[in-house]
């Protein structure tokens, strides 16, 4: 999913199955590593060495209770501290040959949300120092163990992704798992089907005219013969390259903004790009190698100062679209594909998708509050919002509009008339399979020592 309402989705799940439980104990890494050292209350010792690694008691034990905490359900579990031991000895090994397949991951993004994790996991205490005193660290420790466990947890995502690229389920495959698990399967809860159009305000001419200023004078320093990699570490704002030199890896065409990614193609190996401007700000674009499929970059960002920007004008635009829309002088399939600054749904013609799925129909109550009460608000089928400031929990705040494709009420799962929702069920569970299968596998590869919990 890309912008809009895919920054502020957040995913649920049917059942509660063993690959679900495993999931949920990975995803609380950041605190999860934290609480271990603050519940270390007894003398620790060593549960499992993985490779040359080793895990601690102290870490099972401070996972379980933070996984009871937030996940009220797993009160009911049984065995959860070897489940627990034996989703880390995955994440081991798994960890071991993601950095061995060279796994790209967007460092941007997990900064981002490592710092938003940190955030929330203060706003828990009185002050900071309270926090620091409870895990007996400091505030900077705290905030790199967390982003740490998230790195982790990304790389991990990416590989998983990457194994289950060209999975597929046929409808005999789709049909038997459906017979198979049809007493376990959930209720299908309210779902919506929602279109988005959404637009960045554009930054002043004074904020773009220094950012540009700028990103000239850089260009005269690599003409005279300056590192790029060294004049990225020293300028670029991008957290998550500039340490690297710029270098953004191997990236898939078509996965990156489009004036970026149509500069960075025309450029021979070696070569420096002009300055390019994105949403983002101004770039310097250095292509390192290319093939049919992807290509191979790193680029110098000099960002947009975004503490003023022209809302109205966006606001303006925005309502325009809309009452032509709504006149009928057009869909807004085709105001989405022309103006929405979300290439990823732009190119659906504004309809959302939830990530890895076809499936057009969510449930709203996985939307965070702001965008649950503005669907809430689309009574009928074709209503469309009026212009709405988003601000999500990660990047620039943008505006948008809203439209309301279908609305199903709750019910019973139908294998027929739900068959996109169980086929999507279905390739996720076979997917999980066949990482599951294939993380056995890698065991055979790793020494692995169990001892009792």
């Amino acid at each position: 999913m890309g912008a809009g309402l895919n920054n502020i989705y957040t995913p649920k799940e049917f059942g509660m199955n063993q690959g679900f439980i495993k999931a949920v104990l990975l995803t609380f890494a950041g605190t999860l590593s934290l609480q271990a050292t603050a519940a270390a209350v007894v003398a620790d010792r060593v549960v499992a060495v993985v490779g040359k690694e080793a895990i601690l008691k102290s870490d099972i034990d401070g996972r379980e209770l933070m996984a009871r905490m937030q996940t009220p359900e797993l009160a009911q579990v049984k065995g959860l501290s070897r489940t627990i031991l034996d989703g880390l000895i995955d994440q081991k090994i798994i960890l071991a040959k993601a950095k061995i397949d060279s796994v790209k991951i967007d460092n941007n993004a997990v900064e981002a949300a490592a710092n938003d994790r940190f955030k929330q996991l203060n706003s828990r205490f009185a002050s900071r120092k309270e926090m620091e005193l409870r895990f007996g660290k400091s505030s900077a420790s705290i905030r790199e163990e967390i982003q740490q466990e998230m790195l982790n947890q990304e790389l991990i995502d990416t590989l998983r992704r990457k194994k289950s690229a060209g999975v597929t389920v046929s409808y005999a495959e789709t049909m038997a798992y459906y017979n198979e698990n049809k007493d376990k399967l959930s209720n299908i809860p309210d779902a919506v089907a929602v279109g988005q159009i959404i637009k960045y305000p554009s930054v002043t001419p004074e904020s773009r005219a220094k950012s540009l200023a700028l990103i000239q004078q850089i260009k005269s320093e690599l003409k005279g013969g300056a590192d790029f990699a060294e004049l990225a570490r020293k300028y670029s704002q991008d957290p998550g390259s500039a340490r690297a030199g710029g270098d953004l890896g191997y990236v898939q065409k078509g996965e990156l903004i489009k004036s970026f990614e149509d500069a960075a193609s025309q450029l021979k190996e070696g070569q420096v790009s002009d300055a390019v401007e994105t949403r983002y700000g101004f770039h310097l674009i250095q292509m390192l190698n290319k093939d049919v499929n992807s290509i191979h970059v790193r680029h110098i960002l000099i960002g947009f100062d975004r503490s003023k920007v022209d809302a109205p004008a966006v606001i303006q635009q925005l309502n325009a679209i809309r009452a032509d829309i709504i006149s009928g002088k057009t869909t807004f399939a085709a105001m989405a594909e022309k103006y929405s600054d979300d290439q990823m749904t732009a190119k659906l013609g504004g309809s959302i998708t939830i990530q890895g799925s076809n499936n057009l129909l969510f449930s709203p109550s996985t939307l965070r509050p702001q965008l649950q009460t503005i669907i809430s608000s689309l009574k009928k089928i074709g209503d469309i919002s009026v212009p709405q400031k988003i601000e999500p929990p990660q990047g620039d705040a943008f505006y948008g509009i809203f439209i309301l494709n279908n609305k199903v009420a709750a019910h019973r799962l139908d294998a027929e008339k739900d068959y996109a929702q169980l086929a999507d069920m279905a390739l996720e569970d076979k997917s999980r399979r066949l990482f599951s299968e294939w993380v056995q596998s890698l065991r055979k590869e790793v020494y692995v020592h169990l001892s009792d919990i």
